[in-house]
């Protein structure tokens, strides 16, 4: 796993069409557009006497999709489509991953609404800014789901969804640019473990720092502090080998905190601050990380370095 440095920024647009970008998955809600868009760092200035538009939302979130069906008509046609299918020895859930992944299917993709829930609680309706991203949705729908797959969803969130868009379910439309679909093994292995740690001693250290940001109070990849705490647990790796190494000298992971950086200027920065507590003598350590959250992509600024309280 590789720390990326992404620095993307959304083309302007003043307004998004949801029922265009989602194809035919999404009931266009009224007023038919998602709004306002518009990039605060980019494009031009209002027009004198306007209102400025408001800055986005971006959302860098970590939870796990599922597909629903917004009406009783759509699930008749999927049951069609599925009997045309040869699913004997197949579980349900592995009939409907079947189906959903045939391209002569791939309309019902576009039928179906997607449902992003975290820590257990629908969060938010799912729409790709690209129609030809809907296969990512695809790939989200694992035909044997276990209890450590998570999606994480980068895009930018638009009005509370119309009651007829999801058989009443009212939640925030999220549309996105992109999904990473994966497990919570699969990320903890791929992390480089430190020389002086065994894998056996690394795997616990991993998943306790990674739980911890995950259960974090209301962390619906919303804010700043919650996107760059989010970035961090999937992107990148140091963080999980600094509290390993902590381990290893009997020290605890006693906080975790993130705050504005004194350094931010025109860009927004934020300071990941983890703290150390020696099991013995009580004393306490900080390491901190800056991430630069400005944009929808967020990215590294300053590695994780000991951190000293001014």
């Amino acid at each position: 796993m590789e720390v990326t440095e992404a620095n993307e920024t959304l083309t302007p647009a003043a307004t998004i069409d949801v029922a265009a970008s989602a194809g035919d998955a999404l009931t266009k809600p009224a007023g038919g557009k998602v709004t306002p868009q518009t990039c605060p760092t980019c494009g031009a200035a209002p027009a004198a006497g306007a209102t400025p538009a408001a800055p986005p939302t971006w959302i860098y979130a970590i939870g796990r999709i599922e597909p629903r069906f917004p009406k009783i008509s759509i699930e008749k046609e999927f049951a069609q489509a599925l009997g045309r299918d040869h699913t004997a020895g197949l579980t349900d859930r592995q009939a409907l991953h079947a189906a959903l992944t045939k391209p002569e299917n791939r309309y019902l993709l576009r039928q179906l609404c997607w449902v992003m829930s975290i820590e257990g609680l629908e969060t938010y309706l799912l729409a790709p800014r690209d129609p030809a991203d809907i296969g990512l949705l695809a790939e989200a729908l694992r035909p044997t789901p276990q209890q450590g797959d998570l999606d994480c969803v980068i895009g930018i969130r638009g009005p509370i969804a119309p009651p007829e868009m999801c058989n009443g379910l009212m939640i925030p439309i999220v549309v996105f640019d992109q999904i990473y679909s994966f497990d919570r093994d699969t990320l903890i292995k791929a992390i480089p473990k430190p020389e002086k740690t065994t894998a056996k001693e690394f795997a616990p250290a991993a998943e306790e720092l990674f739980d911890r940001i995950m259960q974090l109070a209301d962390n619906a990849g919303a804010t700043d502090e919650h996107r760059t705490l989010n970035y961090l647990a999937v992107r990148y790796p140091r963080i999980y080998e600094a509290v390993a190494e902590a381990f290893g000298r009997n020290e605890s992971l006693t906080g975790v905190e993130v705050r504005p950086s004194s350094l931010s200027g025109t860009r927004k920065l934020y300071e990941a601050r983890f703290e150390f507590t020696d099991r013995q003598s009580g004393v306490t350590s900080k390491q901190s990380v800056r991430v630069d959250v400005t944009d929808e992509f967020p990215f590294l600024v300053t590695r994780l370095s000991p951190y000293y309280d001014r």
